[in-house]
Formats: C-alpha cells, structure tokens, sequence
C-alpha cells in the first residue's frame, strides 16, 4: 500500500518562489496537511497535524487582515 497524496493549492510567491498545499493520508491511517515551499533547487516540506494547520491559518489570516 501507498500513502495518497493530493493536491489542495498552489501558490506563486514573491522571487519565483512556489508554495504548494497538499493533503497526505498515511498507510497508518494518519492524515496530514503538509506545506512544500520551492525556492530554486531547495524544496521544503512540512507536514503538519489538524490543529496546527488551523492554527497556522489562522495566524496567516491575522497577518495578513493586520492594520
């Protein structure tokens, strides 16, 4: 058996840098978000679980909605 990963979003950052969101259902059953960051030939991946996700999204929306 396989893990099965999907794609959620992509995302083109400033200074040709990608993002890419992706959702990983483990053979263990485990479920992850995990964030690739692509900067030249350096790829970065992190997997986080449910709540972190949430938190980090919802910390990305406060940053970003900030006066």
């Amino acid at each position: 058996m396989t893990d099965v990963v999907t794609d959620l979003s992509e995302f083109d950052l400033p200074f040709r840098r990608k993002a890419i969101l992706r959702w990983v259902e483990f053979d263990s059953g485990l479920v992850m978000t995990r964030l690739v960051l692509r900067e030249g030939h350096r790829i970065t991946q992190v997997d986080f679980d449910s709540e972190t996700a949430l938190a980090l999204g919802e910390a990305l929306v406060g940053a970003a909605t900030r006066d």
